[in-house]
């Protein structure tokens, strides 16, 4: 009885490491399903992305035609293309077109480093604010405000954000270490608690009810009133990000099977999480800086896309940089559209789509664990 139950544990050995290996031989070979989710033909993923790029091309479209400003629509596409007729011109140059690139760019961000993240963690409730990043971030925009340095410099505001965004993420990696996804995770939670805390101080010592209301307001994430100069500024770090962050696609498809499998197929895992970090501190932190914190599109859309692209993290990379982006541009036309009277803000719409979701994707991870 004992050689025979010798026997099949070691047939059921041998089957777990052939499973394995076929796993890190599929990964290596770019083929999906290792993770026994049903595989995506690639036509399909395509026509995927080729339906995500025509909505933002529409919603894009829409967003420059939409305001408060009664404009028709050949007169506005006269004034953005040909710069005939003043006030023409500067809605649709100056308010609209930063507005709407801004929207774009902002959302692919969030939707590309929520995807990195959830895949490199291997944590379904991963975004990016898990590491920090969009709290630190605000916390330097805030200063900036409570200092009185964005009345004296319009660029204050923006670059004091950035400057967090890069203390944040200095702060994560020095405690982190050579540790786990586990410990750069804590190291998050505990640098974005602690700029959550001195955010709050800076509200409860605001010098002036004015200062206190400009706190909040920009707090809750607008893309109003944003320029051609916000664009300038953040598209820099937002591409650099875009670039660590696009690179990962093969390496997280490895780490999909495991740290040690990974690392034996040549990934240096240390090398992807510092990408990984770096790129949405750059990113994320750009996007702060010029729209203030606008929540749950990082964690909203690779769920909604996951699905549709198979088992591979790094076709869900394009998609939800791409759906990301289409989604905060609808978000932004809905703001001006549900309430213009009222200045709806960004953050709070999100906040109001995304907050439920959050919830029911807890509910459904603990059901699937029970």
């Amino acid at each position: 009885m004992s050689g025979r139950s010798d026997a099949i544990a070691g047939r059921r050995s041998e089957a777990a490491t052939g499973a394995v290996k076929t796993g890190a031989a599929d990964v290596a070979a770019g083929d999906p399903d290792t993770t026994g989710r049903a595989a995506v033909p690639r036509d399909r993923f395509w026509w995927l992305i080729a339906a995500l790029v025509l909505a933002v091309v529409v919603l894009f479209g829409v967003s420059l035609l939409v305001g408060p400003a009664a404009l028709g629509l050949g007169e506005s596409l006269e004034a953005l293309f040909t710069g005939r007729g003043d006030a023409a011109v500067l809605v649709m140059q100056e308010i609209r077109l930063p507005r709407a690139i801004l929207g774009a760019m902002i959302g692919a961000t969030l939707g590309l480093s929520g995807a990195v993240l959830q895949g490199y963690l291997r944590n379904p409730l991963a975004e990016p604010g898990l590491i920090g990043v969009s709290g630190s971030a605000s916390l330097g925009a805030v200063l900036a405000i409570y200092t009185g340095l964005s009345a004296q410099f319009a660029l204050a505001l923006p670059l004091m954000a950035l400057g967090g965004a890069l203390v944040a993420v200095m702060a994560v990696q020095a405690m982190a270490g050579r540790g786990g996804s586990i410990t750069l995770i804590l190291a998050g939670i505990a640098v974005s608690a602690f700029a959550s805390a001195l955010t709050s101080l800076a509200l409860n010592l605001s010098p002036n009810p004015f200062a206190a209301l400009e706190i909040v307001f920009w707090m809750l994430g607008s893309l109003a009133d944003r320029s051609m100069v916000h664009v300038q500024l953040a598209a820099p770090f937002m591409v650099a990000g875009w670039i660590m962050l696009g690179s990962l696609g093969r390496a997280l498809d490895a780490l999909s099977v495991g740290d040690d499998t990974a690392a034996s197929m040549g990934v240096n895992v240390l090398r992807v999480r510092n990408l990984a970090v770096v790129g949405t501190a750059a990113s994320v932190g750009a996007a702060t800086a010029v729209a203030g914190a606008i929540g749950f599109v990082g964690l909203v859309v690779p769920h909604i896309l996951r699905p549709l692209v198979g088992a591979r993290p790094s076709r869900l990379l394009l998609a939800s940089a791409l759906g990301g982006a289409a989604m905060l541009l609808a978000a932004d036309v809905a703001v001006r559209l549900v309430a213009p009277d009222k200045d709806l803000k960004l953050g709070v719409l999100t906040s109001l789509v995304g907050a439920p979701f959050f919830l029911w994707l807890i509910y459904r991870t603990r059901r699937n664990l029970v």
